[in-house]
């Protein structure tokens, strides 16, 4: 992959680490943009469309999550992943991070060449995720009343069409894919977040809940110690 083609959106209210960032992920080949605010990143992602914004949590104004939800408001940036870089690592902030919209927590301090490694496999996640056999998902109804599509990137439940961050859209792609097939939990890390890339155990059930919510308690079943499959009703 030619890195120089991505542009990355580095977020942080401490200049030092701003400029330590940008330094070592201009050496990788990234294209490099710098905010030291929510506010700000918000304004410079809409304005840039970054393919990645890495992005703090603590910061004045505007913290990260915030600024996530922001970010996954603007259909302009559907396609725009979003990585927090940050010292907070409790089980909360990270489930706070992931239903904001994130794709990927991870915790400082990190080895610069770890963190590269993170970001580019982060990136060759997005660039393969529908070589992965569930790619060829029509525009056409799964269920009687639920269509996926593919090309919008928009999930429509009775003629209703659904915000739906990426991963919510990728875990319920993966479901669909084999209606009544129970997907493991390893599988469906491995499928939706990459098997480099490390989330809390509660991540999958965040997201299944969220989807729950969206689409009726009785379409994801729960398979007990194995997974999640998606029932046809």
């Amino acid at each position: 992959m030619n890195w120089s083609d991505y542009a990355i959106l580095l977020v942080d209210d401490e200049k030092d680490i701003l400029e330590f960032l940008g330094y070592n992920l201009r050496n990788a080949g990234f294209r490099i943009y710098t905010a030291s605010n929510g506010l700000d990143a918000v304004r410079i992602a809409g304005e840039v469309q970054p393919h990645l914004v890495l992005l703090d949590v603590m910061m004045p104004g505007m913290d990260g999550i915030t600024a996530c939800e922001e970010i996954r408001a603007n259909p302009a940036l559907d396609q725009t992943l979003v990585a927090f870089l940050t010292a907070r690592g409790e089980d909360y902030s990270q489930i706070a991070g992931f239903e904001a919209g994130g794709d990927d927590y991870i915790t400082k301090p990190i080895k610069p060449k770890v963190l590269v490694s993170r970001i580019k496999a982060l990136l060759k996640r997005k660039t393969v995720l529908y070589d992965n056999g569930y790619d060829d998902i029509p525009r056409q109804p799964v269920s009687v009343d639920l269509v996926i599509d593919r090309e919008r990137y928009v999930v429509t439940l009775k003629g209703k069409d659904l915000s739906m961050p990426r991963k919510e859209f990728e875990l319920l792609s993966l479901l669909i894919s084999r209606p009544e097939k129970v997907f493991t939990r390893e599988e469906i890390f491995d499928r939706v977040w990459g098997e480099n890339i490390v989330v809390g155990d509660r991540t999958i059930d965040v997201h299944i809940r969220k989807l729950r919510k969206k689409l009726g308690e009785k379409r994801i079943k729960t398979v007990k110690g194995v997974g999640y499959k998606y029932v046809i009703s």
